[in-house]
């Protein structure tokens, strides 16, 4: 029970999250979140992939695909929380499981902000969606890499490091997360007052 949800096209996140009062994040606020405080590190955790020895993420060891070692102690996914937070209290945000973001995938997003001139302050991403790989179809960003993601193939699960889904797509190695704005916080907080309600 305690494992990321998984097999989630990108409309079951979205009804998810509408049924719970939230939202999926945009790219921009993944990637804040996931460095955790941290700037221009290589991980989330710093530049190291394993400090001290230690796995810092659910990732793929071995040799890829056929031999996957579960040397960090999981050879599918892991439980929530079964590696160090990051720098915001957040787990899991590399490794374990990729997890949809609301942004459109187009692999020159960036660079055409950069070409313009435009300051990239929290992006809210692309208005259409472009895969050259297979033009026509729509996609959207995922964040954080999984499980299956190694240095070998698609290590991913550096902090930069993103992929792309078809909206009808769920895997077993697919999932999310909802956030929610921080004005609705000091909304709840007010109305409680208002009505004398206490949590």
């Amino acid at each position: 029970m305690n494992h990321p949800v998984v097999h989630i096209a990108y409309e079951d996140a979205l009804a998810y999250c509408k049924w719970a009062g939230k939202r999926l994040p945009t790219e921009a606020e993944f990637e804040f979140a996931s460095r955790g405080g941290l700037d221009r590190k290589r991980y989330d955790w710093g530049d190291d992939f394993m400090p001290g020895g230690k796995h810092m993420a659910n990732t793929f060891q071995g040799h890829f695909p056929d031999t996957n070692t579960g040397e960090d102690g999981y050879r599918g996914t892991a439980p929530v929380g079964s590696f160090p937070a990051n720098g915001y209290g957040l787990f899991d945000m590399a490794g374990n499981v990729w997890e949809w973001t609301s942004d459109w995938y187009r692999p020159d997003y960036y660079q055409t902000l950069a070409a313009n001139g435009e300051v990239a302050i929290n992006p809210k991403g692309p208005a259409d969606s472009l895969d050259p790989n297979e033009p026509g179809v729509q996609k959207r960003v995922q964040r954080g890499g999984s499980f299956l993601c190694t240095h070998q193939y698609c290590a991913r699960y550096i902090a930069g490091g993103r992929g792309k889904g078809e909206l009808d797509t769920g895997t077993n190695h697919l999932g999310f997360r909802c956030v929610r704005d921080g004005g609705q916080r000091v909304e709840k907080a007010e109305a409680a007052r208002n009505t004398g309600w206490r949590p």
